[in-house]
């Protein structure tokens, strides 16, 4: 079988290099990390012990309270204590010859009654020379598979992989991410973070790192703070009434957060987001991310990433080109109200039927998948030719006209009145334009910490005018 040789391989050449030893300790899907190397033979070579703590008092007294198992913390607190008890006990006798490594799951897989969430938590801190200070890699990992024995294989394979990705791959952490797959499919698995930390990764910006997953199709969508910290979107979204703004951001403008801030007045005053926290998020797409070339300039990425952080934005990159699509990604990670922010334009190229082609049913499916758990649009007017266009008076194709005058009266659209007029005819390209010829007017155009970070790291073409 394919699955196995190629995983048996990458099993196998671990245990027969000398330099790595350590512990391999797993919660909630059997042993299927370590069974891959003593099946592989030559794992006393790798292996110094396994573990699998499944009873919670166990859990508990090894790894020390926890109010949930299946979390972030509870695999940190077993990476650190297997990775320190490595040291105590091993380090005097064998830390000359041997980089020493820590690895840890804590899953849920899916039970015999079926129909709960198969996710987990995934990680490895390893030394990469003898005596070294540790690095580390985390993720997490959601099952797609619908039978528990294919989650489990898919699960071991998965470690299998980020071991061998730590060992071999870590001073190149793009085709360490790619690795991950080797052997699977994107149908199998889903990896929505990874975070890399530590000595050998000290100059990884994890912004990247969580692009990278999109890119290669190991998710559907990543999450970064404005601090920079990768996000695991279920954690961040759940129970939480949602805004979300999708845009170019290049550069973010007055007009985008002022379409934000009107937006999130209005959202605020819907029964169902009252007793809710609100999460306000800006999406860029991959689409998007490569307008203008058919790869990802990381430098133009990171500099948008850095002018939202600067906003204090939460930023969401998705494949998802489709409204309903990121719609759906939504609404099943919380059951709180969901609210899109868009302008004129964009609400009316969604009434372009060609937008919609790929559905069996066209635009009507389209929007019916997208209103479905009563969503809404917030659509902040547009100025064109000295006329505002709203909600209420917006035009479409003649065909879809009474398309859209029944979703408005139905209240799926809702009109951004508390709009800054004077931001009307502030256009981004033109901000972008105006940056890069050092016409001076961009700078009110966009919010002061933008500008400042704009002018200070000479983002977009901008060149500092020195006076004599």
């Amino acid at each position: 079988m394919e699955v196995a040789v190629g995983t048996l391989q990458k099993a196998l050449q671990i245990n027969l290099d000398p330099r790595w030893y350590g512990t391999i300790a797993e919660i909630g899907a059997g042993q299927e990390v370590a069974r891959w190397f003593f099946r592989a033979g030559g794992a006393a070579g790798t292996v110094a012990k396994s573990i699998s703590a499944y009873d919670m008092a166990v859990s508990d007294a090894v790894y020390g309270k926890s109010d949930r198992y299946v979390s972030m913390g509870r695999l940190q607190a077993m990476l650190d204590h297997e990775y320190q008890l490595n040291l105590e006990r091993l380090d005097e006798e064998r830390g000359d010859d041997n980089a020493f490594f820590a690895f840890a799951d804590t899953v849920v897989a899916r039970s015999y009654r079926g129909g709960n969430e198969c996710h987990g938590w995934m990680g490895v801190k390893f030394q990469s020379h003898q005596h070294d200070e540790p690095s580390q890699i985390v993720l997490h990992v959601r099952m797609l598979d619908t039978e528990a024995a294919l989650q489990q294989e898919a699960l071991g394979i998965v470690g299998v992989n980020l071991l061998h990705g730590a060992f071999f791959h870590y001073h190149e952490p793009e085709a360490l991410v790619e690795s991950l797959l080797d052997q699977l499919t994107t149908g199998r698995i889903e990896i929505d973070m990874i975070q890399l930390k530590g000595i050998e990764f000290r100059s990884v910006d994890n912004r990247l790192m969580a692009l990278k997953l999109v890119q290669v199709g190991l998710s559907g969508a990543a999450m970064f703070g404005p601090d920079g910290q990768v996000l695991q979107p279920s954690e961040v979204l759940r129970k939480k009434a949602i805004l979300v703004e999708r845009g170019s951001f290049r550069p973010p403008t007055v007009v985008n957060i002022d379409m934000l801030e009107s937006a999130r007045t209005k959202f605020e005053t819907d029964p169902a987001v009252a007793d809710r926290d609100v999460l306000v998020l800006t999406e860029l797409t991959m689409a998007n991310l490569m307008a203008e070339t058919d790869r990802v300039d990381r430098r133009d990425f990171l500099a948008r990433a850095d002018l939202l952080a600067a906003c204090g934005m939460t930023v969401l990159i998705s494949d998802f080109i489709a409204f309903h699509r990121l719609a759906a990604y939504l609404a099943w990670r919380t059951d709180g109200r969901i609210g899109m922010v868009m302008g004129a334009p964009s609400l009316i190229d969604q009434f372009d039927e060609t937008n919609h082609a790929d559905l069996p049913g066209g635009i009507l499916e389209s929007f019916g998948r997208l209103f479905k758990n009563d969503l809404k649009l917030y659509v902040y007017p547009m100025l064109r030719d000295g006329v505002v266009s709203t909600v209420h008076n917006l035009e479409v194709g003649e065909e879809l006209q009474p398309l859209y005058d029944y979703l408005e009266r139905r209240g799926s659209f809702v009109d951004l009145d508390n709009y800054k007029p004077e931001y009307l005819p502030i256009l981004s390209r033109d901000v972008l334009r105006r940056i890069s010829t050092g016409d001076p007017m961009w700078e009110s155009q966009v919010p002061e910490e933008v500008g400042e970070l704009i002018k200070k790291r000479g983002f977009f073409g901008y060149h500092r005018v020195e006076h004599l």
